[in-house]
């Protein structure tokens, strides 16, 4: 089970979710993960759950000083990073015309300027080292849009774009940058949909598969694109969304007051 020992990755938004999950199989395949997360009751969590194979950051990923901590963090114990997985993110819903100035840069500074921030720093250490793969978690609603969610799916279809323009910079460098785009996750983040019946199965119905994805389930082809097996795959997105957007998205606005 040895895919990546000796191996350090960066992993934002680890402490719940896809970036829990992703950083447990990583490290349960011999892996050492410098996670960054604000949550820093998970994060001391994982401290004691995975020991030295985690060191546990708390970081704000909208900051670049954070991003510059985490990469000093890598290469200062382990004089390494082989692998960046940009995957913290969230949203402050509302309709173009109803959404705040305030609400939509948090969504924008959360989901898109972060995964810049990120590339950037962990860019810098692995040109010098003259490898790398770097991967960002995009979402489905890069190519479906989403009523009140204006400010997310326009958010992660620039972390798409941002992904292949990466690696067109990168890739002189020995670097690969790709995309992972999930449709919906059964995560702390998408609780609310799954709590109303209603909305819930508004969802089920548009998804081939009838059910949400498990984390898990996005933390398996996430590390397959760090891998050897991906080594000719570059700047691409990989869509893993039980079928999802062949259907298309549920009329979210029946939904809201």
């Amino acid at each position: 089970m040895g895919k990546f020992k000796e191996k350090v990755a960066i992993v934002t938004g680890a402490a719940s979710g896809i970036g829990y999950s992703i950083t447990e199989r990583f490290i349960n395949e011999g892996g050492t993960v410098i996670g960054g997360d604000i949550n820093e009751e998970n994060l001391e969590e994982l401290r004691e759950k995975f020991g030295q194979s985690f060191i546990g950051i708390k970081a704000d990923v909208t900051k670049e000083k954070d991003h510059k901590i985490l990469v000093s963090e890598a290469t200062e114990r382990f004089g390494q990073l082989d692998y960046a997985l940009n995957v913290a993110g969230g949203s402050k819903a509302g309709t173009i015309l109803d959404q705040s100035e305030e609400d939509w840069k948090f969504t924008i500074d959360l989901v898109f300027h972060s995964v810049f921030l990120g590339i950037k720093h962990q860019g810098l250490q692995m040109k010098e080292q003259k490898h790398g793969v770097i991967i960002n978690i995009s979402s489905l609603n890069a190519h479906v849009p989403m009523y009140a969610g204006g400010a997310y799916a326009s958010g992660k279809a620039a972390v798409e774009m941002l992904t292949k323009n990466a690696a067109l910079e990168l890739t002189r460098y020995n670097i690969r940058v790709n995309a992972i785009l999930p449709g919906l996750v059964d995560t702390p983040l998408t609780k609310s949909f799954n709590k109303r019946p209603d909305i819930k199965d508004a969802f089920m119905e548009r998804i081939p598969m009838e059910r949400p994805a498990r984390s898990k389930e996005i933390a398996a082809p996430s590390l397959f694109l760090l891998t050897d097996d991906a080594s000719y795959i570059n700047g691409t997105s990989l869509v893993v969304d039980g079928g999802w957007e062949v259907t298309g998205y549920p009329d979210m606005s029946k939904f809201r007051e």
